[in-house]
């Protein structure tokens, strides 16, 4: 893009997707299992089976996702027909998931939410992954590379911040079915308004036309297996997702019952995202100047400090649970934004060697492993509250 104003339009066009993703990827790891364990009384164990199981289908159907993408030929492009209706169905599927009648019956209100999140989890897969391998078309270049990730993850935050901040605030506005229902119903909004900013902003974005990829799945799959260095950013990944997985989790339960305010949640969002606004184009600039590995391990090092401040939420002022939040949301930035940037270089590296595009493969498999990492996230705290005796109920009475 050697047209400043172009690539400008095309960074902004691209970083708008982030909406859709982070409302997605924020509103149901922090209110679902609330939802489930103390509007619908669903039994904590079970609840964290409902949040865990379609995000795991995820693993097997991002890399054939990919794949589909890969493959597809269209005078939109390869990838940016799947945007709109991955996106759209997403958003539909989103408001149902939060808006189950009473069906005075905890078993069918535990079905409709499992199959509502299966919807989800499906339509998400179908837009995020050709989403993710986007950049490694749009641009050869290393250092647009990282520019256009951090623009994303710019937006990226700005979702999170509303979606993550807002959300908690309308359901206790309004209170009760009526109130999750109502917030279901707004992020669904947002979840249009990214899949449309994204599909219209990257239609002048300079997106070759896809060739047939070779070999079948397993042996794509095999060959993305033996590149060594995605293999150790995958797993890093994976960890950090499931990390991030279970704070999120935990952040309505800590608000109610360890700082004793509903309010927390949203402040705490607030914590976590306004440093993030400010840090993001500090990690940029660290990165141009000393490497994305490097920087990638800076960032991992100040998420690892503030994850572990946060273990003393119980016996220190709320003020200091705030900053540790704060540290956590300057280090999850940098660890968001360096390894998306790393990822289409190897992609890139990969179809330079082998002629052959496999960008969609490595996305499918990359998106699949942080899916279930955030996945196993809420899981792993459900299983912790049930081992703990929780209490579930449908009026937030739980003990």
């Amino acid at each position: 893009m050697s047209d400043p104003q172009q690539a400008r339009r095309v960074r902004i066009g691209y970083a708008l997707g982030s909406v859709a993703t982070g409302s997605f990827g924020t509103v149901p790891g922090l209110l679902l299992l609330p939802y489930l364990t103390d509007t619908l009384g669903i039994a904590a164990g079970l609840a964290g089976a409902i949040v865990l199981l379609p995000k795991a289908l995820d693993v097997v159907l991002n890399p054939v996702a990919g794949r589909i993408s890969d493959r597809h030929e269209s005078p939109l492009g390869p990838r940016r027909p799947f945007l709109l209706r991955g996106g759209l169905a997403l958003a539909v599927c989103f408001a149902l998931l939060f808006a189950a009648p009473d069906l005075d019956s905890r078993a069918l209100d535990a079905l409709w939410v499992l199959v509502a999140f299966l919807g989800c989890a499906t339509a998400y897969a179908f837009f995020q992954v050709p989403y993710v391998a986007m950049p490694a078309e749009i641009t050869d270049d290393y250092t647009e590379r990282t520019r256009l990730m951090s623009w994303r993850v710019a937006f990226l935050t700005v979702a999170i911040l509303i979606s993550g901040g807002a959300s908690p605030a309308i359901r206790d506005a309004i209170g009760g079915r009526e109130g999750y229902r109502v917030m279901g119903l707004a992020v669904a909004a947002l979840l249009v308004a990214g899949t449309i900013g994204a599909y219209a902003g990257t239609r002048r974005a300079p997106i070759g036309r896809p060739h047939e990829t070779a070999g079948t799945l397993r042996d794509q799959l095999r060959v993305v297996a033996h590149a060594r260095d995605f293999r150790w950013l995958l797993i890093t990944l994976m960890l950090q997702a499931l990390a991030i997985g279970a704070m999120l989790a935990g952040i309505d339960y800590l608000a109610r019952y360890v700082l004793r305010d509903p309010g927390a949640a949203s402040i705490g969002f607030v914590c976590v995202v306004g440093p993030a606004l400010l840090v993001s184009p500090l990690w940029l600039a660290f990165g141009n100047k000393f490497g994305k590995r490097t920087g990638f391990l800076a960032a991992s090092a100040v998420l690892g400090l503030g994850a572990l401040a946060l273990s003393t939420a119980q016996h220190v002022p709320v003020w200091c649970v705030y900053v540790a939040i704060g540290v956590v949301g300057i280090g999850f930035t940098g660890a968001q934004v360096f390894p998306l940037a790393m990822l289409p270089d190897v992609a890139a590296v990969d179809a330079a060697r082998s002629g052959i595009r496999r960008a969609g493969v490595f996305t499918g498999i990359w998106t699949a492993g942080e899916t279930l990492g955030l996945a196993l996230g809420p899981g792993v705290y459900a299983v912790t509250l049930a081992l703990g005796g929780y209490v579930s109920s449908t009026d937030r009475s739980a003990v």
